[in-house]
């Protein structure tokens, strides 16, 4: 097998990053840090997923092997999710950019506006 090669096309990196690069799977592996999450609690606390994405990334992390899915047998059932410690390995990984996200959010929109209002000429 040859060495990993994340600038080609048929690289499986890819498929990871994809995962890294998706703000529903980063928010989700975050909070499950903390504690094991309900379905309903975790749609809650995250504003803007709607249900069937939260199912669809949910179904994607546990198949990567970073969210586990647990099933109580109660009326009605219910659906517990946890990280696991390849999800904590990931979830470590992706906290710093959640931070810097935080942290540079004014620098960011401020250079969006300066962008935005440039001519149109220049900003193509």
């Amino acid at each position: 097998m040859r060495a990993p090669n994340v600038y080609s096309a048929e690289c499986p990196t890819r498929k990871i990053l994809d995962r890294v690069g998706d703000k529903w799977a980063v928010l989700i592996l975050i909070l499950l840090r903390n504690e094991p999450l309900r379905f309903n609690q975790l749609r809650r606390a995250i504003e803007g997923i709607s249900q069937k994405m939260l199912s669809q990334v949910l179904k994607s992390l546990e198949r990567d092997g970073l969210v586990r899915r647990r099933a109580i047998a109660t009326v009605p059932v219910t659906v517990e999710y946890s990280i696991t410690p390849l999800g904590l390995t990931l979830a470590a990984a992706v906290d710093p950019l959640r931070d810097w996200a935080e942290r540079h959010l004014k620098d960011v929109t401020a250079a969006q506006r300066r962008y935005d209002a440039q001519a149109p000429s220049k900003a193509a």
